[in-house]
């Protein structure tokens, strides 16, 4: 069906917001407003294909590359591996002696694990990685807000164009 056809339906409306590319809007509500199915919301081809395509691009950004270099020097350095153990094992030890409601050991192996995380902190690669880490939330949250904010303005231009009846604003 090309486009032409489908906007004037068997029902004689027009539904120029309709096209082919393999999914449906949802049906219209008494307002005019469509609505969707979150799961179809989910799974739009179109969208995912896009999303797949960022995340790719993301992937081979500088800044994750530079976030795998370090967490494999990170995974490869024994001192580090060493002291990320003995934190784990004594945060298990903290659950032990919190159970058998004893605060001053508590207080004591926190003590203990805040000396292993300045230690920890004090390798440069941890640093480095770290950084990395910071480097790229910075990066996902720049693209989380360029698509919410160009998804707001469209709206904002959109809503500006097309005033809604009144007695659908709720």
């Amino acid at each position: 069906m090309t486009t032409n056809q489908q906007s004037i339906q068997a029902d004689g409306h027009n539904h120029a917001n309709e096209h082919d590319h393999g999914h449906s809007h949802g049906s219209i509500s008494g307002c005019g407003v469509p609505t969707f199915n979150t799961r179809d919301l989910i799974v739009k081809e179109d969208i995912m294909a896009k999303a797949k395509e960022l995340a790719q691009m993301l992937f081979q950004s500088e800044e994750i590359q530079h976030y795998q270099r370090a967490e494999k020097q990170i995974q490869d350095h024994e001192r580090v591996q060493g002291l990320i153990s003995q934190m784990k094992k004594k945060q298990k030890e903290i659950v032990a002696f919190q159970s058998f409601n004893n605060p001053s050991m508590v207080t004591k192996i926190e003590g203990e694990i805040e000396a292993l995380q300045d230690e920890l902190d004090g390798i440069p690669i941890v640093t480095e990685f770290q950084q990395s880490q910071t480097d790229i939330n910075y990066l996902l949250q720049l693209v989380i807000s360029v698509i919410r904010d160009t998804v707001a303005e469209k709206i904002n231009v959109e809503d500006a164009a097309e005033n809604e009846p009144e007695e659908c604003i709720e």
